[in-house]
């Protein structure tokens, strides 16, 4: 039982894994669990993932029944956890190896921590922070309320999966609320941390970057592919179905209202762009 799990969902990233495991096997904090979901791809991800643990004993390999998306994959990867504090790391991107020492230092008085992360763009050959304005010159203690309304004068970073540590236990609370099977691979980010920031007191704002992330162009946010494209609307409107659900049962009216708005806007944003010629 490592003191932290490391979650990878994996499906169709031979080109990157090997990168991905090896910023896991090599962080300076080295009580970790490693925890590959194979989602069922057609490549060589999991081959990879299988020489990579038969050399460490920490990695730890998950099979699906059948393909279940990201969203899925993830929890199955925290059912499977042994460890009391949980981060994810997309296989295409890549952790500071400083990740695991400076999340589990950071978490100990909070339910959960928010990074900051590098984003390479490779389009363009460069890396960036994702926070720039004045909010994130220092490091900031939230509790609940104001979190919440902090997050309404954000954009994307703290929706995302990456560059957290959350507790297992909050997770698994959060289960209760929503079918952690659902199939989703674009818009789970945002059911993820909606279901997981509720349930939590206690939030650690850090400027510091743990995280690099490889914005590609090839990638699901970023395919112009029809198909890949309907899919990603299905998968946003089935997020927000699952949200509207929720936001019924946590009482924070205000709050829910404007991320519902939000929401509905950026799916209005996808179907402009599955119905453009």
């Amino acid at each position: 039982m490592g003191q932290i799990s490391i979650i990878l969902p994996t499906y169709n990233v031979e080109k990157y894994i090997a990168r991905a495991l090896e910023s896991c096997i090599n962080q300076t904090f080295k009580d970790i669990e490693i925890i590959v979901v194979n989602d069922l791809g057609n490549d060589k991800s999991i081959d990879i993932a299988k020489e990579y643990a038969s050399k460490d004993d920490r990695i730890k390999i998950i099979h699906n029944e059948e393909n279940l998306g990201t969203f899925a994959s993830r929890n199955i990867g925290v059912l499977n956890s042994s460890s009391p504090y949980i981060m994810f790391l997309d296989p295409d991107d890549y952790l500071e190896l400083n990740a695991c020492e400076v999340g589990l230092e950071k978490i100990k008085n909070v339910d959960m921590v928010v990074f900051d992360a590098y984003v390479h763009r490779v389009k363009f050959k460069k890396f960036y922070r994702f926070k720039q304005d004045e909010l994130f010159k220092k490091d900031e203690f939230f509790k609940k309320d104001e979190f919440l309304e902090f997050l309404l004068k954000q954009k994307h970073f703290c929706w995302s999966v990456w560059a957290k540590v959350y507790k297992k236990n909050l997770i698994l609370k959060s289960f209760e609320h929503v079918d952690f099977k659902e199939k989703l691979c674009y818009g789970e980010d945002v059911l993820f941390n909606y279901i997981n920031f509720m349930p939590s007191e206690s939030f650690f704002v850090s400027q510091e970057c743990i995280y690099r992330y490889e914005f590609n162009e090839n990638g699901r946010y970023e395919n112009k592919n029809k198909e890949i494209l309907w899919q990603n609307y299905q998968h946003k409107k089935q997020s927000l179905k699952c949200i509207k659900k929720l936001a019924n049962i946590f009482p924070h009216k205000h709050f829910n209202e404007k991320i519902l708005e939000v929401l509905e806007k950026e799916i209005l944003g996808l179907e402009s762009r599955v119905w453009k010629k």
